[in-house]
């Protein structure tokens, strides 16, 4: 597995090790509390992180023949 592919485990762990350590109200981050910024944060870097595996994987290269 290419190291592209690796990427798509940073979401998920993100989200699985950050919202139990973030888990508090204060401080406010643009007005939401830490966790709820921290969840948006993470939305927002999953399509990011998962449109860069996209761009870079070799499986959706035009081969000119169609896959089946």
């Amino acid at each position: 597995m290419s190291f592209v592919k690796y990427l798509a485990v940073l979401p998920f762990l993100g989200i699985l090790v950050g919202v139990p350590l973030l888990n508090q109200v204060q401080p406010l981050v643009m007005g939401m509390p830490l966790i709820l910024a921290w969840i948006v944060l993470w939305v927002v870097l999953t399509a990011v992180i998962m449109a860069i595996v996209y761009r870079f994987d070799p499986a959706n290269r035009d081969s000119g023949e169609p896959r089946v």
